[in-house]
Formats: structure tokens, sequence, C-alpha cells
């Protein structure tokens, strides 16, 4: 699986958690708050799997059936 980024988007969360967009902006905001990221900064895959206790592997495989789509 070689996605070219390692960042996680809104729009993946919505489609990996079926929450709505709000709710996802609100799982990206808890994750930088846990961090201790700034607004601006990104929140890679990694760290998403981490705060959901989400196989990361199981991201990465949900993202490459998506860009396939």
């Amino acid at each position: 699986m070689s996605l070219n980024r390692i960042i996680i988007t809104v729009k993946d969360v919505q489609t990996i958690t079926g929450k709505s967009d709000r709710a996802a902006r609100e799982i990206l905001y808890n994750i930088r708050k846990k961090l201790g990221k700034k607004r601006h900064q990104f929140v890679s895959i990694g760290e998403f799997s981490t705060y959901t206790g989400l196989p990361e592997a199981e991201v990465w495989e949900h993202l490459a059936i998506k860009k396939t789509r």
C-alpha cells in the first residue's frame, strides 16, 4: 500500500468511522489537543490509529480501498 501521504483528513475520518463532518472534525481536534499540537498542525495516520485504537494496517487498507474507488 503506497499512498503518497501520511496525514489523515476529515473526509478520511468520516469514511473510516461513519461519523458526520462535525464529529470527524471534533475527533481530529481532540487528537491535536491530546498531543499538544496547534490548530494548523496535521494529524498523522499513525497518531489517528493510536488515538482510536484501530490497527494502523487496517486504516491504511481502508484508505487504499477508498483511493481506488
